[in-house]
This record gives structure tokens, C-alpha cells and sequence, in this order.
């Protein structure tokens, strides 16, 4: 074992104590357990333990205040899912003149009159919110109209009214019904790309399962970013496979009885923030080389989602399998894009995606983890930008702004 690890495993015997210590035993496992959820999982040996609590506190404090990541806004709206739920989303409008002639697809599909703008619809992974595409949507901001909307019991959108008043579990299905509720509210007409991160990706293919005639006759592409379309429950997080298995027999039992205290493992969440912090770098990056405050972005919106939220998705992507929609896209450009590190979506789902799409555009990013559009951005944009010129959503000679960097050295963009 090594010293760093051999440092991990005695903070977390000290913290829980011979007798056991509920607070801060729960503590420890919500935050190991949300990360695992929102794309990561226990056992990893944890940094900087010999830096003081106040230290690393303060330092937190500091790139909460420094970081302009997430802080782009638009257009504010609300649709509502099929049970009532409450699905925030915001658009980033564009001047009418901007939008580009039609493409051969685009006049095929609504004649020769000018239609209304290309949306771009962007859809978020497990617990993050519609700010995780904060690069992207500065770039494409004036170039191409979006919309990004927070998935039920994320971010501003309400809590599942299902899963609150009924108990009834999400599913991957449910979550494609909101995308269309989405896409009613805010993109009634015109053409459309569908943008999907992780469970966002799964999200547009339960859309494309539910809503074939709506992909056919709309939709002109999709992106689809580090996310997979079944066989998740053989993800082994990069842990040995024993461990794996000890987990997956346990993990659902656990995380109901964590979902039963959320306010106590919340607060545990709290107190063991160095833990929690130490896990979400290692299963959302796979670069040393991040900037700190792009770091600290994406442990807020993860540690953001509630416990009882995190155990109430968890057991949907076991059951995903929506591998036969992806037929949907077979006539669309496509664009598979996944981090070659990433631990949590391996890329090897990417490329089971892209050989049944032959035509897709695959896209393996070294030195990159799950999440790839805030690590790798400008890589992430330059495809996206690409896919939306073949489509026809912008003119082929556009410029799309910049995207920033997460490189320590660089200036945020």
C-alpha cells in the first residue's frame, strides 16, 4: 500500500472510530456514494491530507469567489413533465440575420421557406446541472440559438413529483419524456440538434426510443458526449473487480437507507468536504493540469445534488438499454466524443455507440476524463462547431468565440 493510501485508510478509520461514529460514517459514504453516482466511487487514496482543514477551506472560499464558471445566463423558462414536475431551462437567443441559408437536408425537411433558427439543445449528466456546458455555450453564444435546461431534481429544476408524492424510481424513459416536454416549451418549431452528456446522452436516445417521428422530422444532428447506451452495470469505476461486485450487491441497500437520512448525511458531506473533493477529481478528470477553479466548479455542482436525489436515479442506469434507438440517428450527422480516461462512461461505450452508427464521427480525446467538455473544451467545441456547420446550423464560414481553457496557466474563458 502506498503512503498516501496507507494516510486515506487511517483518516477514514480515525473518522468513523472503533465503536462507529453514525455521523461520520455516513458522512464519508454519502460523499463516496454520490460520487460514484454522479461519476465516481470509493476507495481512492486522497490528496493533500497534511494541508490544515482552515487552509483548504479558505482555498475553496476563494475559487467560489473567483471562478466566473457557470455564471452565464439566459432567457429563463418552465415547462412541465408529464406528472407536474417543474423543468427550468434558459435560451441564448440569435439575431435573425445570422441564421445561414437553407442546407439541401434543411429544404427537404421544411421546404423553401426560411424556417425558424437551429436550436441547439443541450442536456446535462447525473448530478450537474445545465452549467456543466458553461465553455460551449460561451462559444456558440451569438453564432446559434440554445437551449439548456436542468434534468427534474437538478439544479433549478423542481423535484420529481413521482418520485416525491409516489416513491416511484426515475428511469431513463421518464427522463426522455422531459426532454420532449422541454423541446415543446422552448423549441416548438424549426430544426433542432440534440447535445447529451452522460445521462444527457441517454436521455436524447429515450427520446429518440419514445419520439422516432420527432427525430425524423426534426432533428438535423446529435452529439453525444462520455455517455453509453447499456451494459453500465459492468462498469468496474477503474477499481478491481472483486471490490466491484462487493459494491453492487450492497450499494442499492445503502444508498436507500442514506436517502432515509438525508439531512444527517448531508451535513456528513459537509464535514468530510476533503474526501468528497479528492473523489470527484479523480473520476472527472484524467489531466493533472486543471485549473483549480474549473476543479472546484464541478465538486459544487456534484456535492449541490442531494443524497436522497443521487439514490433516487442510481438504480436507472443498470436498467438503461437503449442501444435500438440509437437507429434513429443512422441517417444524421453524429458526432461520439468521450475522454479516454474516463472511469465512469468508458470510452469503449463510445465506441460500441460508434460502430453501430458506421457513419458517426468518433472522437476518443487522450488525456481525458468523464468530464471531458469542461477539462477539454476547446477540443469538445471545435467538434461541436464542426457537426453544426455539416448540419447546416451555422454558415460554414462562422466563428465561434472562445471557449477558455482549464490549463492552471490560462485566463478563463
Amino acid at each position: 500500500m502506498s503512503e498516501s493510501s496507507a494516510e486515506a485508510v487511517a483518516a477514514v478509520a480515525s473518522a468513523t472510530g472503533a465503536a462507529g461514529n453514525w455521523r461520520r460514517a455516513t458522512g464519508i459514504a454519502g460523499a463516496a456514494i454520490g460520487v460514484v453516482a454522479a461519476g465516481a466511487a470509493a476507495g481512492v487514496a486522497i490528496e493533500r491530507l497534511t494541508v490544515g482543514r482552515g487552509m483548504r477551506k479558505k482555498a475553496r472560499l476563494a475559487l467560489d469567489s473567483t471562478g466566473p464558471y457557470g455564471s452565464l445566463r439566459g432567457t429563463p423558462g418552465k415547462a412541465y413533465a408529464d406528472d407536474g414536475t417543474e423543468l427550468y431551462y434558459e435560451v441564448d437567443d440569435v439575431d435573425p440575420a445570422a441564421v445561414p441559408p437553407l442546407s439541401p437536408r434543411r429544404r427537404r425537411l421544411f421546404g423553401r421557406k426560411a424556417p425558424a433558427p437551429v436550436t441547439v439543445v443541450f442536456s446535462h449528466g447525473y448530478c450537474l446541472s445545465q452549467d456543466s456546458w458553461h465553455f460551449q455555450r460561451a462559444a456558440l453564444r451569438g453564432v446559434v440559438r440554445t437551449v439548456h435546461w436542468d434534468q427534474r431534481s437538478h439544479g433549478r429544476s423542481g423535484r420529481g413529483v413521482r418520485q416525491v408524492q409516489d416513491g416511484v424510481p426515475v428511469d431513463i424513459d421518464q427522463l426522455g419524456r422531459d426532454l420532449k416536454a422541454v423541446i415543446d416549451a422552448a423549441v416548438p418549431d424549426g430544426p433542432i440538434v440534440l447535445v447529451g452528456h452522460s445521462m444527457g446522452g441517454m436521455t436524447v436516445m429515450a427520446l429518440a426510443d419514445q419520439y422516432p417521428e420527432l427525430i425524423r422530422d426534426r432533428v438535423v444532428a446529435v452529439a453525444l458526449v462520455g455517455t453509453s447506451s447499456g451494459r453500465l452495470g459492468e462498469v468496474n469505476f477503474g477499481l478491481p473487480v472483486a471490490g466491484v461486485n462487493a459494491v453492487r450487491r450492497v450499494l442499492p441497500g445503502v444508498l436507500k437507507a442514506l436517502g432515509q437520512q438525508a439531512a444527517l448525511v448531508e451535513k456528513g458531506r459537509r464535514a468530510t468536504a476533503d474526501l468528497f473533493a479528492g473523489i470527484i477529481k479523480r473520476y472527472s478528470f484524467a489531466s493533472r493540469d486543471v485549473d483549480p477553479a474549473v476543479a472546484r466548479f464541478a465538486e459544487r455542482m456534484i456535492e449541490g445534488t442531494p443524497i436522497d436525489v443521487v439514490a433516487e436515479f442510481y438504480p436507472a442506469f443498470t436498467d438503461h438499454d437503449k442501444t435500438e434507438a440509437l437507429a434513429y440517428f443512422a441517417d444524421l450527422p453524429v458526432l461520439v466524443l468521450a475522454g479516454i480516461g474516463d472511469l465512469v462512461t468508458p470510452s469503449e461505450h463510445s465506441e460500441a455507440i460508434a460502430d453501430l452508427l458506421p457513419d458517426a464521427e468518433l472522437v476518443l480525446v487522450p488525456d481525458a476524463g468523464h468530464l471531458v467538455m469542461l477539462e477539454h473544451p476547446e477540443v469538445v467545441t471545435d467538434r461541436l462547431a464542426d457537426l453544426l456547420t455539416r448540419a447546416g446550423a451555422v454558415p460554414a464560414g462562422a466563428t465561434v468565440g472562445g471557449y477558455g481553457s482549464t490549463s492552471s496557466t490560462a485566463q478563463p474563458g
